[in-house]
């Protein structure tokens, strides 16, 4: 029989849930381009509720524990006196989440020599460090597609918040003004700017797709060039670099993974090339963007705007300079966690557990690293290498 460690992110802080602002959420059978949506034997949860915090514990424990497995769930994952910490030495499988990502390290791989399976709840691997992975013969799997629409859907929010200056706005009325000009004095149209994504993967193409009613213009740069009909749809131009694109674009949403080759892809160099006054929205992962940067790049004007909610490491410092660096939109990491994206990443970790335990092969698009090797989606998305250096700086957000 297997432990399991599965890292969540807390309750609300008034409490779980005991009623919900809706009843339903729509049933995904099947994504944009024709994969099926997570199909796994049974679920023992409700969709709509939430399952990505600790008491909701992806549903699994019913599964888990009625088929003679241990299942530890817990929300403590930084720092060597985490619950994570204290309990991945004997761990055969340890579940996290890209919000509250348990940093799978080299070192703390080491630690586990029963580990031999790493599952995201949601998309994105990069908090294990791949090559300790494959080193060790560790099986890494997410669930590919689960949460890409609740992300894309999360960029286009916030192209518009930051464009048309919508947060300040809000805060005027809160406070009881009526500023009007205070408001539209760094508020613009949408309508005709240049848009460019760095990836046109699953959310990079959504991204698109959901922008081009909009009247912009479009681009994008990628190392798999999407094909020439879905270029001539939505009248895309593709560029052979980043530095290429971002030298013409007004607002640039980055949708790429990280690995070595994307780690602080936006750094000073990178910034400085862009149109003054350009906004940046960044749902990917926070160490694409150089932090400090960034920072200057609000400051000084050549950035009028950046959002996301991608940090490094997560949870940030409580002093991180993210939080107050000006003309910013950042949430917390809650793009692909809606209640409706967590339905279906429960789903999908069913699924791959079944598939684990019964001996039947995952499938080929969750798949990251196998056999001691980048594989499936991982052979497409990753490079080999190491991203996690540097998350031990995620203790001192529960140290402050």
């Amino acid at each position: 029989m297997a432990k399991v460690v599965c890292v969540l992110y807390d309750d609300p802080e008034d409490g779980f849930p005991t009623a919900y602002a809706r009843d339903t959420v729509p049933e995904i059978k099947s994504y944009p381009d024709g994969q099926t949506a997570p199909t796994p034997s049974a679920i023992d949860f409700t969709p709509g509720e939430l399952l990505g915090s600790v008491s909701g514990e992806l549903g699994l424990r019913k599964y888990l524990e009625g088929n003679g497995h241990t299942m530890v769930v817990t929300t403590s994952k930084d720092g060597p006196d985490s619950v994570l910490e204290k309990e991945i030495a004997d761990a055969d499988i340890v579940i996290s989440q890209p919000f509250w990502p348990a940093y799978l390290t080299g070192e703390r791989i080491e630690k586990a020599p029963n580990l031999k399976l790493a599952i995201t709840a949601g998309i994105g691997s990069d908090h294990v460090d791949l090559d300790a992975a494959m080193k060790n013969d560790i099986t890494v799997a997410e669930v590919t597609f689960s949460n890409s629409i609740s992300v894309a859907e999360h960029v286009v929010m916030q192209i518009l918040s930051l464009v048309r200056n919508y947060i300040p706005s809000y805060q005027w009325v809160v406070k009881g003004g009526w500023n009007i000009a205070d408001c539209v004095s760094r508020s613009y149209d949408l309508e005709g700017m240049h848009v460019g994504t760095v990836a046109a993967g699953r959310i990079g193409l959504a991204v698109l797709r959901r922008l081009k009613p909009f009247d912009v213009h479009l681009h994008y740069v990628d190392r798999h060039r999407l094909p020439r009909e879905v270029e001539e749809e939505l009248n895309l131009t593709w560029h052979e670099t980043a530095e290429d694109m971002v030298r013409v674009c007004d607002v640039i949403t980055i949708n790429c993974p990280l690995h070595p080759e994307t780690e602080h892809l936006f750094d000073a160099e990178m910034l400085s090339k862009m149109k003054r006054g350009s906004y940046i929205v960044n749902t990917a992962r926070g160490k694409i963007c150089d932090r400090q940067a960034i920072v200057d790049a609000l400051e000084s004007g050549q950035l009028a705007g950046y959002a996301g909610d991608v940090w490094f490491p997560q949870p940030p410092e409580r002093d991180h300079p993210w939080r107050t660096m000006p003309h910013h939109g950042m949430t917390p990491h809650i793009s692909g966690t809606s209640l409706s994206a967590q339905a279906r990443y429960a789903a999908g970790v069913r699924e791959i557990l079944e598939c684990w335990f019964e001996g039947r092969p995952i499938r080929d698009e969750y798949l990251i690293v196998t056999g001691g090797k980048l594989a499936g989606v991982g052979a497409k998305s990753y490079s080999e290498g190491n991203a996690t250096s540097g998350s031990e700086a995620a203790a001192e957000f529960s140290a402050a």
